[in-house]
């Protein structure tokens, strides 16, 4: 069979099991049937690719995050696997080796997603078909359907028993057209178009290789080239040196004398930052002390602000001066040392950052933003490393984005697999003692966490019989207390189940129905 002439129909095929099994569910245990024929498909279209290292790599992890889905079925676990399902579909219809020009080329797959459908639909012109056996079939099956039909009529009148049964059979019949024509609506085809649309964007290769040919043209290893003296005063670069450096930017010692600049630059900042190092150590990291007037969200933001800002500019200054010939000049030892010294010092700001954030953990308990700080942290922490690693082993800059990309890539699987929400109210409800319970905060988290509340109903009515509850603490969906907008949670969970199949089937619904079904009949119970 002609190779577009098979997309075709299993791009069709994939837009109709995206309609049966995603209307009016959401993604769960469907996502383990649409992602088994696409990797099928995809597989079966480009067989070799499972020889590619990358494809090794990013198919176990994609399965995680698919397993994770089904688990916990947290938005991250979906944006995990809808990235990771993107990235190996452009790896496997793209040359690629990192994951920023395969993102490219997945996305310009989805751009020209119509083009290269109604590309592939003219191509079917082509095809000549025939159609005298089938009428020459249909001839021959007219007759016997017409006696067949006779006899079927006359047996139904003379026996009751056989007249019931077709009685069921032509209601069944009925049913299923009626239900067929419910199926087909408005909303329903626009729905159709949009799983044709993904199938299409995920099955079908663009005729455009632009970003798999610009990745193929990178390198990691930094090699000295030549200077086009010319060329390069046209250069932003060279307009930006000459600005501040004059006629000391050009000329035969102008790679001295940048080394110069470069030297000084990192001296003066190596000093700026240890003076900010030296005053975390002392007042974060060893003379802290917790006091109910502190401003926690200030404490910790003030400093994660600051260590962005001091990163994207150690990065900024970093990549400028070590971005070409520099990096072969003999004579640029202590500019690499000076390098060295900024990223050792930007490492303590990370600790005194992270000590802060711990701060922020045992005094006020977990939340989404205090996470995040720390995967900011993890992320920032292997960034300079290959900062390091690049200037050291003189590495290009294309190395730097994708080995850190493919660190991201790493990270969001792997947070994928915990559910976040749960563990946050776990642990906050744990020291529910110590740390002040944000009840807001509590009731807007995911329906995870509804057996976890249910088990400390205790806070809901502190929070609101305490003094410090005001008018607009105690507006949750209209004029209702915590513990009155908990008991809705609970019934729209109960009868947002109702809508779904078993499509929609993840284990983290089904762990919170078990339990709260639970925790009603005990209730009911004890009340007896």
């Amino acid at each position: 069979m002609n190779k577009e002439y098979l997309k075709t129909i299993l791009v069709i095929t994939g837009a109709v099991l995206f309609n049966i099994i995603f209307w009016q569910e959401k993604m769960a245990l469907n996502v383990l049937l649409f992602d088994a024929f696409i990797l099928c498909s995809v597989f079966y279209l480009y067989p070799s690719v499972l020889k590619r290292t990358e494809v090794r790599w990013l198919l176990p992890a994609h399965l995680i995050t698919v397993i994770a889905l089904v688990v916990h079925n947290t938005v991250l676990s979906k944006l995990a696997f809808s990235g990771t399902l993107l990235l190996i579909i452009a790896f496997t219809q793209y040359l690629h080796r990192s994951a920023w020009y395969a993102a490219g080329s997945a996305w310009m797959n989805f751009l020209l997603m119509i083009y290269t459908f109604f590309g592939n639909i003219s191509g079917l012109r082509k095809v000549k078909l025939t159609s005298i056996g089938l009428r020459k079939k249909i001839r021959f099956l007219i007759i016997p359907l017409i006696i067949t039909a006779l006899f079927v009529l006359l047996y139904s009148f003379a026996n009751n028993v056989f007249s019931d049964v077709i009685a069921n059979v032509a209601t069944a019949i009925q049913k299923w057209f009626s239900r067929l024509f419910d199926w087909v609506s408005w909303q329903r085809f626009w729905f159709l178009l949009f799983g044709l649309f993904i199938s299409g964007g995920l099955l079908l290769k663009s005729k455009i290789n632009t970003f798999s040919k610009a990745d193929l043209n990178k390198t990691d290893e930094l090699k000295r080239k030549k200077l086009n003296f010319s060329a390069w005063k046209k250069s932003g670069v060279a307009d930006l040196l000459h600005f501040f450096m004059g006629r000391f930017a050009t000329g035969a010692m102008a790679l001295r004398n940048e080394n110069s600049t470069g030297l000084i630059s990192l001296l003066l900042l190596n000093i700026l930052l240890l003076f900010i190092n030296v005053l975390d150590i002392v007042y974060v990291w060893f003379g802290f002390s917790f006091e109910k007037n502190i401003n926690m969200s200030a404490y910790v933001h003030e400093g994660a602000g600051l260590l962005i800002f001091s990163i994207v500019l150690a990065m900024m200054v970093l990549l400028f001066f070590f971005r070409g010939n520099l990096n072969f000049y003999k004579k640029n030892k202590w500019l690499r040392y000076g390098a060295y010294a900024w990223i050792a010092q930007n490492i303590i700001l990370v600790i005194s950052v992270l000590i802060r954030d711990y701060y922020y953990f045992v005094h006020y308990g977990m939340a989404y933003k205090r996470i995040g700080v720390i995967v900011f942290l993890m992320l920032v922490m292997f960034g300079l490393v290959t900062v390091f690693i690049k200037i050291h082993f003189k590495k290009t800059s294309y190395y730097l984005f994708r080995v850190n990309a493919w660190f991201a890539i790493g990270m969001l699987v792997v947070s994928s697999c915990i559910h976040w929400d749960e563990w946050i109210a776990t642990h906050n409800l744990a020291h529910k003692q110590t740390i002040p319970i944000d009840v807001k905060f509590l009731l807007s988290l995911s329906d995870k966490t509804l057996p976890v509340i249910e088990q400390n109903q205790d806070v809901l009515e502190e929070s609101f019989l305490s003094k410090d509850f005001g008018e607009a603490d105690y507006l949750y969906r209209g004029r209702v207390t915590p513990k009155q907008y908990f008991e809705m949670r609970k019934k729209d969970f109960f009868a947002e189940q109702q809508n779904y199949s078993w499509l929609s089937w993840n284990e983290a619904d089904a762990y919170v129905k078990a339990h709260l079904q639970q925790n009603t009949l005990t209730a009911e119970t004890q009340r007896r």
